[in-house]
C-alpha cells in the first residue's frame, strides 16, 4: 500500500486507478485478441466516477433494471444491455429509451413486449436468455442453474417457432470461475442450442468470468471466443462486473473500541452486514493489509461492526501489535459489489467514496449523510 491513507475519512472506499487501468488493459487485450466486445455489469460495479475511464477501454454497460440502464446511458454514453428476470410494464416504454439489446426472460416476456420493442424510436437488438442446466457452482445462492431456478429457458421449453425477431442468445452460468469452466460449458450449450445460433447474430457469455485474476487462462477464453465466432458467425459479448474492479479497491476502517469475551474483540466503524454484505452472504473472510490468519501473529481479534445485529462479525485475525483505539485497518479487494450492495441498515453511516491516480492523489468524491438515510424511508 503506497497510498497514504491518513487524509481519508473513515470509514471510506477507496478505488485505486492505476489498477483499474491494468485490469481494463487485461480486458482490451482479451478484446483485440478475439474480437469480442466486453461490458461492465453495473451489477458489480456501478462507481460512475470511473465510467470515464472504463469507456476508454470497454464497449458499454449490461443492465438488470431501469435505473441501471440510464445510469450507463447517462454517465458510460455507449452501449447499453439489458436483462431482467421479468420487466415491470410500468417502466418498460422508459427503458426502451436507454437500451440498445435487450434479452428476455422467457418468451412468454418476449411475446409481451414484443410490438412496444419493434415500434420504438430506435431499432432494438432482442435475445433470450436460455439456461443449459450446467454449472460448477458451488453456492446454491449464486448458481443461475441450480433446481428450479427462475433464469433462463431450459431446452425442453424452448420455442423455436417464436424466435422471428431475436437476433441472440444469452447464457450465464459461471462465477469467478476460470475459463476451463467456460470451455465446458460451451460444449453443454453448442449440444443443446448449436442448431439455433446458426441463424443468430449475436451471443452473450454473460458474467462471472475471472479474467484479471492472476491464475486466469487468458488463452483459452480467447479460444472459445474465436471458436463461436467463427463456428456460428455470431459477435460475441462478455459481460464481467467483478473482473473489471477485482483487487482494485480497499474499505479504510477505524477501531473503535476493543474488549474481551473468551477472546478479544475490536469494534470497528464499519459494518459487514451494512459495508460489505457478501461477507455474511457468500460468507468469505476479506483481507487486511498486515493481519493474518487466527494466532499466525501474537495477538488474535473477532473484528466485529457497529450495527447490533449479533453476527455482523467481519472475522477473526491476528496482528504483530495489539489494537487500540484509533488504529487504521484497510480491508482489500472492496472495489465490486460492496459498494453496490450496501445500505444503512440500523442508520449506520455509508462509507464515503474515493479514488486514487498519480496526478490528483486522493479524491474524496461522494461522503453521505442524515439525508441519505431519512430520504429513503417515510
Amino acid at each position: 500500500m503506497d497510498i497514504d491513507i491518513s487524509a481519508l475519512p473513515s470509514p471510506a472506499y477507496l478505488v485505486d486507478e492505476r489498477l483499474l487501468t491494468k485490469n481494463l488493459e487485461t480486458l482490451n487485450y482479451v478484446q483485440e485478441q478475439s474480437g469480442a466486445k466486453i461490458l461492465l455489469a453495473q451489477k458489480g460495479f456501478s462507481m460512475h466516477s470511473m465510467y470515464p475511464l472504463v469507456g476508454k477501454y470497454l464497449h458499454g454497460v449490461t443492465s438488470s433494471s431501469l435505473f441501471e440502464a440510464r445510469l450507463g446511458f447517462e454517465e458510460m454514453g455507449k452501449e447499453v444491455h439489458v436483462y431482467a428476470p421479468a420487466y415491470v410494464d410500468r417502466e418498460f416504454d422508459e427503458l426502451l429509451g436507454y437500451t440498445d439489446h435487450i434479452v428476455f426472460n422467457s418468451f412468454d416476456q418476449w411475446s409481451r413486449f414484443k410490438e412496444r420493442v419493434q415500434n420504438a424510436p430506435k431499432k432494438i437488438s432482442c435475445g433470450i436468455r436460455v439456461n443449459p442446466e450446467y454449472s460448477e457452482i458451488e453456492v446454491p445462492l449464486y448458481d443461475p442453474c441450480y433446481n428450479y431456478s427462475r433464469m433462463g429457458v431450459t431446452l425442453p421449453n424452448f420455442r423455436p417457432e417464436e424466435l422471428d425477431g431475436i437476433d441472440g442468445l444469452h447464457f450465464h452460468t459461471m462465477c469467478e470461475q476460470n475459463s476451463d469452466t467456460l470451455e465446458r460449458t460451451l460444449k453443454v450449450v453448442e449440444e443443446k442450442f448449436g442448431q439455433y445460433l446458426h441463424g443468430m447474430k449475436w451471443l452473450n457469455f454473460g458474467g462471472g468470468h475471472h479474467i484479471t485474476r492472476p491464475d486466469y487462462d487468458l488463452e483459452t477464453l480467447i479460444k472459445c471466443i474465436r471458436h463461436m465466432k467463427e463456428t456460428y458467425g455470431v459477435e460475441i459479448y462478455l459481460e464481467p462486473g467483478e473482473a473489471i474492479a477485482l483487487n482494485t479497491g480497499y474499505l479504510v476502517a477505524t477501531v473503535l473500541d476493543t474488549m474481551h469475551n473468551g477472546m478479544d474483540i475490536a469494534i470497528l466503524d464499519t459494518s459487514a452486514e451494512c459495508h460489505m454484505p457478501d461477507v455474511l452472504a457468500m460468507p468469505y473472510r476479506p483481507g487486511i493489509i498486515g493481519a493474518g490468519m487466527p494466532g499466525e501473529f501474537a495477538h488474535t481479534y473477532r473484528l466485529g461492526g457497529m450495527t447490533c445485529l449479533a453476527g455482523d462479525v467481519i472475522g477473526d485475525y491476528s496482528f504483530p501489535e495489539p489494537l487500540k483505539y484509533g488504529d487504521k485497518l484497510i480491508f482489500l479487494d472492496m472495489a465490486h459489489y460492496s459498494m453496490v450492495k450496501n445500505h444503512m441498515f440500523n442508520g449506520v453511516n455509508l462509507p464515503a467514496i474515493s479514488s486514487y491516480n498519480e496526478e490528483e492523489g486522493i479524491k474524496v468524491i461522494r461522503e453521505f449523510e442524515y439525508s441519505d438515510f431519512s430520504g429513503r424511508l417515510s
